[in-house]
């Protein structure tokens, strides 16, 4: 569930309009436009490459008011007035601004089909690994409270203690010790991914699943700096916004980015919105933010079918799909379960209140052959439950091999994914029928396969980025090529392995390219003008194409 991490986004509408012309469009986001000019706005100013090392006092000319700094990137969040805005952006000490946007969080057999049982046989559970889980919190629960290490909230409201539901059910999938859940009088066992790990509870999102760039940022900044005290090596992300501009310019992006090359996997919910036809693109093109990042790994969501078998196996119709707005980047990196997942509950909370129908009962887990709801676990659907899956896999490979970078990591996981043949699957929901492809903008390079990532011995060159590659659309000839830079871990100009991770040539057309991984990219949607590549440029979801929260907290049948 991208818990709320769909978030709401709305300001007060009295433009200032002119005002604009002051500063250089480049300068200002888009959705700046039509702030209220008499009122205060939260903002993230990012500085120029010149600009003195804390330039606060310059900006406070501006009535600019200094909320929180972010070193890592050059930034810093500041209340400012809208009628105050342009002349702030002209500053030569300011290389962009962009309001400080809401984000929400994107919401039983995973073991078995992610192959993760191989780890553990082998002694990998991620013990002396750091994980941190930018989320709703943590509550207390015998699965999951003796592994934290550290917590800290940025929500504002000074308490981790989890009363929306999301971050615990994400912090058990990636995770949980199946305390509660292990014994003779139990039939179902639900552990994490990697349960020895060490987690660093940041608390981002409020008891309504809502949250800010600013506040995720914080998070991110923390993390990074306590990344030696705690081992930190992976950040969970199950959350996300849409796409308002390039990633380049991106604050949420640029944190994610640092984090990244200060040594820490990031893993990102892809997003729950790949039922959004609101632009005649089947749900193509909704990569959600900070997962539209080619650094970072994005995750997307798969159904088991109520089976452990991968071959039975469907992309969820509602998870997000690329190329990202903008910047055309193929999202998502790779694909894991995350329907139906049954993790540990936080009772009492608003999902566990007002989602009943998710609570499963105890004869599902029990011997006692009861009917009565279950307190202790919670079903859930969504990337976000996808996600944890990815990052607990990231935590084995790093205890497995502590040398490993996060390009190392991305590139081992996504090339050792299973590779699904060509497949379409459908689904009814409320009289509404969708279709899912196994396509690259659908599942990346496959589904995670754990088993086959720490079996491995093929480990990439150090130093080489794992950039996610560009979606490249021919307009003569209407086809879409996979476009990926000779600098990178699988770029034309590095040999690795007897393998590749993306096929050749034309992926998406008139005439099916196989790529030479074996896999068969789908088709069915027209790429043509006024679709993804259409020409009112930059192409970005608006704030009112959100809606996927009962998506990710139901989930699919």
């Amino acid at each position: 569930m991208f818990a709320s991490a769909f978030l709401k986004f709305g300001f007060a509408i009295l433009s200032f309009g002119s005002l604009l012309a002051q500063a250089p469009e480049s300068k200002m986001s888009p959705d700046l436009a039509g702030l209220d000019a008499l009122s205060t706005h939260n903002v993230i100013v990012q500085y120029s490459a010149h600009a003195q090392a804390a330039p606060h006092r310059r900006l406070a000319r501006y009535g600019a008011r200094l909320e929180r700094e972010f070193g890592h990137i050059r930034a810093a969040h500041y209340r400012v007035r809208g009628a105050d805005l342009a002349a702030l952006a002209a500053d030569p000490n300011v290389a962009y601004v962009s309001p400080d946007r809401p984000l929400t969080a994107h919401m039983d057999q995973v073991a078995l089909t992610t192959g993760v049982q191989a780890a553990w046989n082998y002694g990998y559970d991620g013990t002396g690994i750091g994980v941190a889980i930018i989320d709703s919190g943590l509550a207390l629960h015998n699965d999951i409270q003796s592994h934290v290490v550290y917590q800290e909230d940025f929500s504002g409201l000074h308490y981790t203690y989890d009363d929306y539901g999301h971050g615990t059910h994400v912090a058990g999938i990636l995770g949980g010790s199946a305390a509660s859940s292990t014994g003779p009088s139990f039939t179902r066992t639900f552990k994490g991914i990697a349960p020895g790990v060490g987690l660093v509870i940041m608390r981002a999102l409020d008891k309504t699943g809502s949250g800010t760039d600013s506040a995720v940022i914080a998070a991110i900044q923390r993390a990074i700096n306590l990344k030696s005290t705690y081992n930190i090596r992976v950040i969970n992300l199950s959350l996300g916004r849409p796409v308002f501009e390039s990633y380049k310019l991106d604050p949420l992006c640029q944190q994610v980015e640092a984090a990244w090359k200060a040594g820490i996997v990031v893993v990102v919910a892809a997003g729950n919105n790949g039922r959004d036809n609101s632009k005649g693109t089947k749900g193509y093109g909704t990569i959600n933010a900070p997962a539209n990042d080619p650094y970072v790994i994005t995750v997307g969501a798969m159904k088991q079918n109520s089976t452990a078998a991968k071959n039975d196996d469907s992309p969820a119709s509602y998870s997000s799909k690329g190329p990202t707005a903008v910047d055309f980047i193929v999202k998502p990196d790779l694909v894991a379960p995350g329907n139906r997942v049954v993790s540990i509950s936080s009772s009492q909370s608003y999902i566990d209140l007002n989602f009943t129908t998710n609570k499963i009962l105890d004869n599902y887990w029990t011997n006692w052959g009861d009917t009565n709801n279950c307190d202790i676990y919670f079903r859930l659907s969504g990337t976000s439950m996808a996600t944890p899956v990815v990052s607990g896999a990231a935590a084995l490979l790093i205890q497995k091999n502590s040398s490993l970078t996060p390009d190392q990591v991305k590139a081992i996981l996504m090339k050792t994914s299973y590779k699904m043949p060509k497949a379409t699957a459908t689904v009814v929901d409320s009289g509404v029928t969708y279709t899912t492809e196994t396509d690259v903008f659908t599942v990346g390079t496959g589904y995670v396969d754990i088993a086959a990532a720490i079996a491995s011995s093929d480990v990439p060159k150090a130093g080489l980025p794992a950039l996610s590659p560009t979606a490249s659309y021919n307009k003569t000839t209407n086809t879409v090529s996979v476009v990926t830079g000779s600098g990178v871990v699988w770029g034309s100009g590095v040999v690795w392995g007897s393998g590749v991770v993306w096929g050749s040539g034309v992926v998406w057309g008139s005439s099916t390219q196989v790529g030479s991984t074996g896999v068969v990219w789908g088709s069915g949607v027209v790429w043509g003008s006024g679709v993804v590549w259409g020409s009112s440029s930059p192409w970005s979801m608006s704030a009112t194409s959100l809606g996927g929260l009962a998506i990710a907290l139901n989930g699919e049948n």
